[in-house]
């Protein structure tokens, strides 16, 4: 029952109801990535959706389809034989918020003490 509500409700966890019925009905599915991302096209080709698999985050949009996605280049990643330039680098996910976010020296969050000023800065003061 609990995951019958979640289906209907839940927006953050995947696609609800209300999605997968517009989608079905105005969009057109043009593939899915390594993460299980699935991605959709207007049949009018003016508009680009993705539906997560999991929570919903932006930052786990491989570069190719994320290229696709901005309307960058026409061809979806499914639809050529992609393969990733030697600079591009895999998708990571977004750790703010997490244990594992960056905390820089002098940070609230992280131990240690904010480095000393060098004499390449000095503090304003209104006099």
């Amino acid at each position: 029952m609990k995951a019958l509500l979640s289906e209907i409700f839940v927006w953050w966890q995947g696609q609800t109801w209300g999605t997968r019925l517009y989608l079905k009905r105005f969009f057109k599915y043009v593939g899915s990535d390594e993460f299980g991302n699935r991605y959709y096209e207007d049949k009018k080709r003016d508009r680009r959706w993705v539906t997560y698999n999991g929570y919903a985050d932006a930052s786990s949009i491989p570069p190719g389809w994320h290229g696709w996605m901005h309307h960058r280049t026409d061809t979806p990643p499914s639809a050529e034989h992609y393969n990733a330039r030697p600079w591009e680098k895999p998708a990571q996910p977004n750790l703010t918020g997490t244990a594992a976010a960056y905390r820089p020296d002098g940070s609230l969050l992280n131990k240690g003490e904010r480095p000393r000023v060098t004499g390449d800065y000095d503090a304003w003061s209104p006099e």
